[in-house]
């Protein structure tokens, strides 16, 4: 049956549609009955960037069918405002601190291992098919540039990132996913992912040190998979600075806006 339904897309949302959909009410017909997610991602929305769909001022899930006259209004996730009431999208939350994040964000992944968040990064030359059956397995927030891999069905938490600097693409995860709070820095391998063992004495890492290393410093963390050692030297320091930054505020998220 041929029908029509009025949608409006909110905030970060309108950056996937056209110029002359956003922010502002448009019109769709299709055939009913239909998921809502179809006609969402039809626009090219991504279903993982979406939190809480409205039809005629009822909260509904993805698969509630969309019919003649419908009114949607669909919305992002919310960082500050809490409206898990009335999400109805999934059975779990949305903002959950483990990551898979696709090749070309390596530098985004070691800033979030940095963080402590877990997250993996994906191969090169690894299929989207594969990639999404392992986040799902793991459940796993998939991060990436690539629309069409939010798309798939087994994908049930991602988030598009936008261009920038990695730091920016970090601060825009931080913000989005409202984990300011969950920062534990320092306790994961930046190389390898794997929870770090610590603080260690210098006796128990002695031979493995350069020897600057040893008369400048007294304490090491070692990571439990590929024994990569930690000490606070400048890349430390470093670290520390962009932490501050993003408790402060001042690593920006807004590119691409």
């Amino acid at each position: 049956m041929q029908a029509k339904a009025v949608f409006r897309f909110y905030e970060e949302l309108n950056d996937f549609l056209p110029v002359e959909r956003r922010k502002r009410e448009f019109e769709i017909e299709f055939d009913a009955p239909v998921p809502v997610r179809h006609l969402i991602e039809r626009m090219g929305v991504p279903h993982t960037e979406v939190e809480l769909i409205l039809i005629n001022a009822r909260s509904v899930d993805l698969q509630h069918p969309a019919a003649n006259g419908d009114r949607i209004s669909v919305y992002p996730v919310f960082e500050a405002l809490d409206v898990t009431p009335l999400i109805r999208l999934r059975e779990h939350p949305l903002r959950d601190p483990r990551f898979l994040a696709d090749v070309h964000l390596g530098k985004l992944a070691r800033y979030l291992r940095m963080l402590g968040f877990d997250t993996l990064l994906a191969k090169d030359g690894v299929a989207d098919g594969e990639l999404s059956r392992l986040a799902a397995r793991q459940r796993r927030m998939v991060l990436t540039r690539d629309r069409a891999l939010l798309m798939r069905k087994e994908v049930t938490r991602g988030c598009y990132i936008r261009r920038g600097r990695p730091r920016e693409q970090l601060a825009q995860v931080i913000r989005r996913l409202d984990l300011g709070d969950s920062l534990r820095p320092f306790t994961r391998c930046i190389r390898c992912n794997e929870p770090l063992q610590g603080p260690l004495p210098k006796a128990q890492v002695w031979q493995q040190l350069p020897p600057r290393t040893r008369e400048a410093f007294a304490e090491f963390w070692r990571c439990s998979a590929c024994a990569k050692l930690y000490w606070r030297g400048s890349h430390f320091a470093r670290m520390q600075a962009i932490i501050q930054a993003l408790q402060g505020g001042l690593l920006r998220d807004d590119v691409g806006r």
